[in-house]
């Protein structure tokens, strides 16, 4: 297994992820109705995605793949935990892993962990998060692809960070070290009345077309410098299991809390499934 895993890697690293990954963002935005109707599908039957939940299950509705995927579900599918101290889940997908950070790493895998430093793009910025907690969820391409915050809060600032495009699956996340502090992401720092500062964090990944962001639209991928935005003198406050953005294919969101702030419910271990809105974990 961890040959084939290796192996899977040296793959990707051969590969030109970035273009690939444009050219399936240009095909995904196509609004071709042939082709995006052969796409979505074809995803349908591959993912055995379920559509009695999606808010329109008429392909007519979407007017191209991206359309598709991002898709709204019907009210009342994933409702929002209503207890007042509960963490809401922000994506439907399974835990990879969850648990403390420690010494300023954070556990990928087992035997693998990397930087919180590194995960940020901004050391001082990590000294928040010491002996706090994480819980990293990944979002397979069957999953409902919207993120929602799991508490109340403002925005404060976000983060662009550019990167590689390994995939994000499980079998990567055990043979590459450091994947999530390799790839592309965008880092959004929240504060909350609750819990002081928190992070919720996008992880692109190879063929992911996009992020995007309910107050900044597309974040524009690709090789380059670090682009900071400070939101701080905004007032973009979200309530518990708002949206907040969405992947336009699978992928990964990390949450980081401070120390002592928060604890996870005894079902957020590696592999469990999780919905977005359920409860995942409770305020200290």
């Amino acid at each position: 297994m961890a040959h084939r895993a290796d192996l899977f890697v040296a793959l990707q690293r051969l590969l030109p992820k970035h273009m690939l990954s444009r050219l399936i963002a240009k095909t995904a935005e196509s609004k071709t109705p042939w082709l995006k109707n052969v796409l979505i599908n074809r995803a349908i039957s591959a993912f055995n995605i379920n559509m009695d939940e999606a808010l329109s299950d008429d392909l007519n509705d979407y007017e191209n793949f991206n359309a598709f995927f991002t898709r709204a579900l019907k009210d009342g599918v994933r409702p929002i935990t209503s207890e007042p101290k509960s963490i809401a889940c922000p994506a439907d997908g399974a835990i990879s892993q969850a648990g403390p950070i420690s010494k300023n790493k954070i556990l990928q895998a087992k035997g693998i962990d990397y930087s919180t430093g590194r995960l940020l793009g901004n050391t001082a910025e990590a000294k928040l998060y010491e002996d706090g907690s994480f819980a990293t969820i990944y979002l397979s391409p069957r999953d409902y692809h919207r993120v929602h915050i799991p508490l109340a809060g403002k925005l404060i600032s976000t983060r662009y960070i550019p990167g590689e495009l390994f995939s994000v699956n499980d079998q990567t996340a055990q043979a590459l070290p450091g994947l999530f502090a390799r790839n592309e992401r965008l880092v959004c720092e929240f504060e909350s009345d609750k819990v002081g500062t928190f992070a919720v964090i996008f992880v692109g990944a190879m063929l992911v077309a996009g992020i995007e962001t309910v107050w900044g639209g597309f974040e524009a991928p690709g090789p380059g410098a670090v682009r900071e935005t400070d939101f701080s003198d905004q007032s973009l406050h979200f309530a518990k299991g708002d949206e907040i953005g969405r992947f336009k294919f699978g992928s990964t969101v990390i949450m980081l809390f401070q120390d002592q702030k928060t604890r996870w419910t005894d079902k957020i271990e590696a592999h469990a499934s999780v919905c977005m809105g359920e409860k995942i974990g409770t305020i200290c």
